[in-house]
């Protein structure tokens, strides 16, 4: 459910997400997620993109989640995760597609997405946030309960389930076509 804090512009996100929350999102907007995020990376989701070759079942329900594209340290006594800090998501783009056709509307990561996945996006009504590089530590924070769901042999790139509060992030690829780096490139051209 996503809800607008109009104090600082911030839209406030509750996972699952579905259609009518995707829809309000727009490039360039602040959000904060609470709920569930499920973390997986380049050799969970070749494991993923193999099931379903098989006609397997995924590991989890994609429908309405977000994949955080994450390999989180271990984690230091007291804490529930160590850092957790993006990875660039274009080492995933040759799988997105076949998880956004199963539900699946949102990511997190660094970095830009092919044309076939912002494609993808648009037509599915996902929608790609940017995490804060560089930011694991604080990131962490956000993270109040974290436990494996599968693929544990794969270790920090095991598929994880995160209880999240207020997980902090930034709409790059929305499903209207907007691209928040496209913009910004484009000020600065103009500037």
């Amino acid at each position: 459910m996503a809800k607008q804090d109009e104090d600082r512009g911030v839209v406030r996100l509750s996972t699952p997400l579905n259609d009518e929350d995707v829809l309000a999102l727009r490039a360039g907007q602040p959000v904060v997620i609470s709920g569930v995020l499920y973390t997986a990376r380049d050799a969970a989701h070749k494991r993923m993109a193999e099931a379903l070759e098989k006609g397997e079942d995924l590991p989890f329900d994609l429908r309405g989640q977000i994949i955080y594209y994450v390999g989180p340290t271990p984690a230091p006594p007291g804490r529930v995760i160590g850092a957790a800090g993006p990875t660039t998501a274009g080492r995933m783009d040759r799988y997105t597609p076949a998880l956004l056709e199963r539900g699946l509307k949102g990511m997190i990561g660094k970095g830009s997405r092919s044309d076939a996945v912002k494609k993808s996006i648009q037509q599915h009504r996902a929608a790609y946030f940017g995490g804060l590089g560089g930011a694991g530590a604080l990131l962490a924070r956000s993270i109040r309960a974290v436990d494996l769901v599968t693929y544990e042999d794969l270790g920090t790139e095991a598929i994880r389930r995160l209880e999240v509060e207020d997980f902090p992030a930034i709409v790059i690829n929305d499903c209207h076509g907007g691209d928040a780096y496209e913009d910004a490139r484009a000020r600065w051209r103009k500037a």
